[in-house]
């Protein structure tokens, strides 16, 4: 059976995720926004969510879960959408001139 390693938001995070407006497409999330949380055995996120919904910790509206793929999807009020983690922005190369 496929299983869903469960990343949670931050606490200090979670309002101001719920508070955010809706967009479409992807969400781009990043890495220290999260903590890695357990493993989940199920067939869909939309299973993972209804095994983990009567535990001590279900899954909230800003939650991910990731695949054995290594894709993601981020738990909203709409259902689950994909998301993607951050990629860092390279900093510009600098060269100086050392004379």
């Amino acid at each position: 059976m496929p299983s869903f390693r469960i990343h949670r938001l931050k606490g200090h995070l979670r309002q101001a995720f719920r508070s955010a407006p809706h967009v479409s497409g992807a969400a781009v999330v990043k890495p220290r926004d999260y903590e890695p949380a357990s493993v989940v055995e199920a067939v869909s996120p939309y299973s993972a969510f209804f095994a983990l919904r009567d535990s001590a910790q279900p899954l909230e509206v800003g939650d991910l879960l990731e695949a054995e793929n290594g894709s993601l999807r981020i738990c909203k009020f709409v259902g689950f959408e994909e998301a993607h983690w951050a990629e860092p922005v390279p900093l510009p190369e600098t060269t100086a001139a050392i004379e």
